[in-house]
């Protein structure tokens, strides 16, 4: 099993090692054809507007809203959930709307501002998950298809899920925290092998492929 890692800009490297250390192989994407054969993806922190025109730019969106169509896990960490949110507060066009929420950008100020907490996150265990929130978006709305994951003593919404797709406004795989990985890892098995009888969906791009 092969999970992709979205290696255009940011913290991708983090993300492909703690794949490891979970025992699943990461690839790093940056060309459509590097989707070929993966089972899920991950779109890691960094710079949202930059990484928003390189998935442009080279090509990716179609191939990576094909994946998520397909059924396959995709993970978005800090700018990774506002590349994958339906809406962006003040208006910029999203590039992957596969979430139905409306994002805030840069929630907690500047860089001086990151912090780092302790959250409860029920669908991974009773031992909370240790947060590490730099530049960090904030979930204003959610739609009504969409699991609130986690949330501040506050209210304000930092993880969710929908469908196959889930987002965290904070970095897991700066803290050493495995389990959001894997969770991806077991939902991309599953994608992979959907049991006896129930029929392999072909990869979407594989299906392109000439003599495929």
């Amino acid at each position: 099993m092969r999970i992709g890692v979205l290696a255009l800009q940011g913290a991708f490297r983090e993300h492909v090692a703690t794949l490891a250390a979970v025992g699943v192989e990461g690839v790093e994407v940056r060309l459509p054809e590097d989707l070929v054969d993966v089972h899920g993806l991950i779109l890691p922190g960094g710079e949202s507007t930059t990484m928003r025109r390189l998935i442009r730019r080279w090509g990716l969106a179609e191939p990576i809203l094909d994946l998520a169509r397909s059924g396959a896990p995709i993970f978005g960490t800090c700018a990774g959930m506002i590349v994958l949110s339906k809406a962006i507060a003040g208006g910029e066009e999203p590039v992957l709307p596969l979430l139905d929420v409306i994002v805030e950008r840069n929630a907690f100020g500047r860089q001086l501002d990151s912090f780092e907490t302790d959250l409860d996150v029920p669908v991974l265990g009773e031992r909370p998950v240790h947060a590490i929130f730099i530049r960090a978006p904030i979930i204003d709305e959610v739609g009504p298809g969409v699991d609130v994951l986690a949330r501040l003593d506050d209210g304000r919404i930092v993880a969710v899920r929908e469908a196959n797709v889930i987002a965290t406004a904070f970095h897991p795989e700066l803290a050493g925290e495995t389990r959001f990985h894997r969770l991806v890892a077991a939902m991309a098995s599953e994608h992979a092998d959907p049991g006896e009888g129930a029929g392999r969906r072909p990869h979407p791009l594989r299906r392109a492929r000439p003599g495929a």
